[in-house]
């Protein structure tokens, strides 16, 4: 449990920017989704409320004991994710949903934190410069068995999630050439099975559109040719708080969801876009900083793999609603509406301070 040493060594700053983060994207949820019905907003609070409740709770842990037991965590929430196909219902075309009586659980998010903890475990204990096939493998199939059971409920956005995390300890790791060269290979081939036989005819029509929205501008390109317009027509100040055309009269799709940043483009325009990105880097900042105040392997991966897996997020998301990524449905961390993805960004952003807080203690 926490002592009182640790207490005195928590990263306020850090959890003030994961609040500042948070309250920011309430802000613009109730702005987005006022007019619908159900209190979108008031749920969001609700979520920082359980997510701050659980980072507290994750910080009283020790981050060791975490990467004893994370091999339990991930069999669990593989299990987990295996029952969704068999048994869960369709919510919005996928079976990512455990849903119970007054909310809905995404495991799919919580795979990402079991996820780290496990790569974490098995990366510290290789003292080796660069990596082994062996170790590669392993790594690289453990991280398949959950990107290909979120792919097939159907949720490639969320899959494709556990990349970043991969890569980032692989990077750590030391990766040799030919192993870069047999990743590219397998990616390439992957890919090209994928297009084939894995994607659906609508995921196929987002990346096509990726580059020829207009050429179904009320199909598959909608969502991108209106968040243009929407980030376009704030201007440098934008329109005002509750005023933007594009949000308030419903055109732009997945308002407080997937493109929460166009509605910030267009209601704050170019200066609220770069004080809303000033904030977030901040953050990823400190969080990056962070690796080097680990006095250990274990510590350095899981603060460069936690950072990793939220900086993704977040470029993927600004990518994706100014049309240079497909729409994936991978939602900006901590801004946009979502109970899950908030714990588990929160949650990440709680094992950085965990290692953080710990550097002394572990020496």
């Amino acid at each position: 449990m926490i002592d009182r040493g640790a207490f005195h060594e928590i990263d306020w700053t850090l959890i003030g920017l994961l609040i500042a983060n948070s309250v920011i994207g309430v802000i613009f949820i109730y702005s987005s989704s006022h007019f619908l019905p159900g209190d979108y907003a008031m749920r969001q609070v609700f979520w920082i409320v359980v997510s701050l409740a659980l980072l507290f709770l994750l910080l009283a842990v020790d981050y060791k004991v975490l990467l004893a037991y994370s091999l339990y965590f991930y069999l669990a929430v593989t299990v987990v994710l295996a029952g969704l196909l068999l048994f869960a219902r369709l919510v919005a075309r996928t079976k990512s949903w455990i849903t119970l009586p007054f909310f809905q659980v995404q495991p799919s998010e919580l795979a990402k934190i079991a996820l780290i903890l496990l790569l974490a475990r098995i990366f510290s204990e290789y003292k080796k410069s660069t990596i082994s096939s062996h170790v590669g493998a392993q790594a690289i199939i453990l991280v398949l068995v959950p990107f290909i059971l979120v792919a097939a409920q159907p949720d490639l956005g969320t899959a494709l999630m556990f990349v970043p995390v991969l890569l980032a300890a692989l990077i750590l790791a030391g990766l040799r050439k030919k192993t870069i060269a047999i990743l590219l290979v397998i990616s390439l081939a992957v890919g090209l099975v994928g297009w084939n036989f894995a994607l659906k005819d609508y995921q196929k029509k987002r990346l096509t559109t990726l580059f020829y929205p207009s050429q179904d501008p009320k199909g598959a390109g909608y969502h991108i040719l209106q968040s243009k317009i929407a980030i376009g027509s704030g201007g440098l100040t934008g329109k005002g708080f509750l005023k933007g055309s594009q949000s308030q009269l419903r055109f732009l799709p997945a308002r407080h969801t997937d493109f929460i940043f166009s509605v910030i483009g267009e209601e704050f325009g170019f200066l609220g876009v770069f004080f809303v990105m000033l904030s977030y880097f901040l953050m990823l900042a400190r969080m990056f900083l962070s690796v080097g105040m680990a006095r250990d392997r274990a510590g350095v991966y899981i603060i460069f793999m936690a950072s990793m897996l939220i900086a993704f997020q977040f470029f993927v998301n600004v990518l994706m609603i100014i049309g240079l990524f497909p729409v994936t449905g991978v939602p900006l961390p901590l801004l946009s509406y979502g109970g899950s993805s908030l714990v588990s960004n929160s949650l990440a952003v709680g094992l950085v301070i965990n290692v953080r807080m710990r550097r002394f203690a572990n020496v």
